[in-house]
């Protein structure tokens, strides 16, 4: 269902109860963020109404799955020898993020949906403007 003035796709995607995140594949250049849940309640101790946060231009989530990163292209070959074996095998540039990372990200260029009644945002990687790791996650 797409709303109105908002540029944001809803899915609901209904599955099984035993679907999970490792059935979902991410394509290209795009993570999948689990959004962080917000406080409703402002430092002054206003509280705010349902929704409000999610209309905000920036938001922030973790990083559940990543895509393979930017399709690279075949390297062109003068010297072609039918007897080699050949690498049909996409390459990929990797992507900056990495699951666990916390992501702070446009939601202008965010597409949220709904995957086993939690909310996803499927986020491009030009669209995340900061990523804040832990030390230990780093191999």
């Amino acid at each position: 269902m797409l709303f109105p003035y908002t540029g944001i796709l809803q899915i609901d995607i209904m599955n099984d109860s035993s679907a999970s995140l490792d059935k979902l594949i991410v394509v290209g250049d795009r993570v999948l963020i689990k959004p962080k849940s917000n406080p409703d309640k402002t430092k002054g101790g206003l509280f705010l109404p349902p929704g409000y946060k999610e209309k905000e231009d920036i938001q922030s989530g973790y990083v559940v799955k990543c895509g393979p990163g930017y399709p690279l292209p075949f390297p062109v070959e003068d010297d072609y020898e039918p007897w080699k074996p050949q690498d049909d095998h996409a390459k990929y540039m990797p992507l900056q993020a990495r699951v666990g990372d916390l992501a702070i990200f446009l939601q202008k260029g965010a597409i949220e949906i709904v995957y086993n009644q939690e909310k996803y945002f499927i986020v491009p990687q030009n669209s995340i403007l900061l990523l804040e790791r832990d030390e230990f996650l780093d191999d």
